[in-house]
């Protein structure tokens, strides 16, 4: 089942639905953050993804059970607030994560743990039951097991954590996961007890098919009278991630008229995204679409001091159609660390030359041209910096303090990369104390690897879970027309909104080269209007900015004001 178009959808029905999400692989740490910030709300989710290679200790497990120094393996290490004792999660695992509201099932109105467990239990062994695997339970031992050649073997772990009638943590079956890692430990606490895996039992099936029986019976056993709305990330291709054309080497052959320039890896993602149609080129902008060119004297104004103190402006380098717009009331991004970018999305203009070192002058320059603006609002954004260990925090938290201490009335807002995930440099930035955490999810979660391949849907929203969760006013953005439905649409506002944010931007995508993703559609200015009356008056967002030419930073001050 899908949601249906808010225009068709109540608030209730908004908050009774089962959201289901496949995300891919996620470091586990993101993953935790997330699911702390989702289970303060009241929505209901079903996080499935996979981890890199780690242990994790519940509140029972004991130390001497991880039996070798898990960095010696190259695995990382956790305790967490779990139930049950040690267990190993890595590739080839599917993890799941129900975060969701449990109904109240004993005297009182208190939570029956036993069946929350055997709920979770069920989805397992009903979707065990569709690969001919009879999944057992074992009294006292929380899991799945099977009947094997060494008696039986354990092939799913649970461990769950209830407070409040509220769940996280969750289940892991045993897919087609490397059994040597469970060799490190004494698996559940039980060493008599062996572990195994489907593929082990000579099931050949995928994690693709294994994620779709388990979403399935997931709904049915954990929330059964609830509408589900499910979207996935898609399955990685066995093939170079980046555009051949982000590295010098050409766009490749591609067969369809849309898609003339486009590289043959990129469009191998659309396909696999399943967005298989597209404008041509050569397609007129309908008149929606078309912004009127303004070049008065502050718009004049900001371009010169722009020269004159070397600064880059996003506004320039990423074809905004709002420059002159924004420049002429005097307002404008700057963009930090450079204007050379180290990753190449799909959608974006900005340079992917190899970057230059960080201008330890640029925060002074940035404040100067704030106070030479008399801007009272400034918003400070930045190319994404994997060659930095930072991912370039310090640059964006210098600037930020430089213009506080500079103009101490004026309001900061960041947006920022996703810092190759660090919380450590997430925190950089949020010691700089601006006013407003911006981080862009840019897209619905379907199509997120054609249009940003180095970014994750996941991690984006751990940015602005971990943001929420140190009390920021946080906000995020979304460009459409590039092969998403409005379902989809709606389903990755409901996310953000899980999450905490605030404010939303909504725009229309536009291809700033024949190298890049082709527009899929345009949006009319109605469904812009949908989105804005759907987030406000139904999600509960603070500020929907949803119109064709709407970028990130657009009324970004005059909005924040109203908040």
């Amino acid at each position: 089942m899908t949601i249906a178009e808010p225009r068709h959808r109540t608030s209730a029905s908004v908050d009774g639905a089962f959201h289901v999400r496949w995300l891919g692989s996620v470091a586990y740490q993101e993953a935790w953050d997330l699911q702390q910030q989702l289970v303060v709300g009241s929505g209901n989710h079903l996080l499935l993804l996979e981890h890199p290679p780690v242990y994790t200790l519940g509140r029972n497990g004991k130390d001497e059970h991880i039996l070798v120094d898990p960095a010696v393996v190259g695995a990382e290490q956790f305790r967490v607030n779990r139930g049950g004792d040690v267990t190993f999660h890595g590739p080839g695992q599917l993890v799941g994560y129900p975060v969701m509201s449990v109904a109240g099932t004993r005297g009182g109105g208190m939570t029956d743990t036993a069946a929350y467990v055997a709920s979770v239990e069920q989805t397992l062994i009903d979707s065990l039951a569709e690969f001919d695997v009879e999944g057992q339970r074992l009294s006292g031992f929380p899991g799945v097991w099977v009947e094997d050649s060494y008696g039986l073997s354990k092939i799913a772990a649970v461990g769950v954590r209830l407070s409040r009638g509220r769940s996280m943590h969750g289940f892991a079956l045993n897919v087609d996961v490397d059994l040597d890692w469970f060799a490190h430990i004494v698996p559940c606490g039980l060493a008599d007890r062996p572990v195994t895996s489907l593929h082990t039992l000579g099931i050949d099936v995928t994690m693709a098919e294994v994620v779709d029986v388990v979403a399935r019976h997931g709904a049915n056993n954990l929330q059964p009278d609830r509408l589900v709305e499910r979207q996935d990330v898609a399955f990685r291709l066995r093939t170079a991630d980046l555009a051949p054309f982000s590295r010098g080497e050409g766009p490749g052959e591609q067969v369809r008229p849309e898609r003339a320039g486009v590289s043959v890896q990129l469009g191998r993602r659309l396909d696999q995204a399943g967005v298989s149609e597209g404008l041509d080129v050569s397609a007129r902008k309908p008149k929606w679409m078309k912004a009127k060119l303004k070049t008065d004297p502050e718009f004049l104004k900001l371009k010169r001091l722009s020269r004159e103190l070397n600064l880059v402006s996003v506004c320039e380098e990423a074809g905004c159609p709002n420059i002159y717009d924004c420049w002429s009331e005097g307002t404008a991004t700057f963009m930090l660390l450079g204007e050379r970018c180290t990753r190449a999305c799909g959608f974006c203009l900005i340079d992917t030359q190899k970057p230059l070192p960080p201008d330890p002058t640029e925060p002074g320059r940035i404040a100067e041209a704030v106070d030479r603006l008399g801007l009272k609002y400034a918003v400070l954004t930045m190319v994404a910096r994997d060659d930095l260990d930072d991912g370039g925090a310090n640059a964006v938290a210098d600037t930020v303090r430089a213009i506080t201490a500079r103009c101490p009335d004026t309001r900061v807002e960041v947006l920022i990369s996703d810092l190759k995930g660090s919380a450590t440099s997430l925190r950089t930035v949020m010691e700089a104390k601006p006013d407003v955490m911006n981080h862009n999810v840019e897209t619905v979660p379907r199509i997120q690897r054609a249009v940003r391949p180095s970014a994750s849907y996941a991690r984006s929203l751990t940015v602005l879970a971990r943001s929420k969760e140190a009390g920021f006013t946080t906000k995020s953005g979304l460009i459409v027309g590039m092969g998403e439905t409005f379902e989809e649409v709606a389903g990755t506002m409901v996310d953000l909104r899980s999450v905490g944010v605030d404010i939303v931007t909504i725009g229309q995508y536009l291809r700033p080269t024949t190298h890049h993703l082709p527009v899929h559609r345009w949006w009319t200015p109605e469904e812009f209007d949908l989105l804005k009356q759907f987030g406000e008056e139904e999600l509960g967002f603070g500020h929907v900015e949803s119109s064709p030419l709407t970028r990130s930073s657009y009324h970004a001050g005059s909005v924040a004001e109203g908040l």
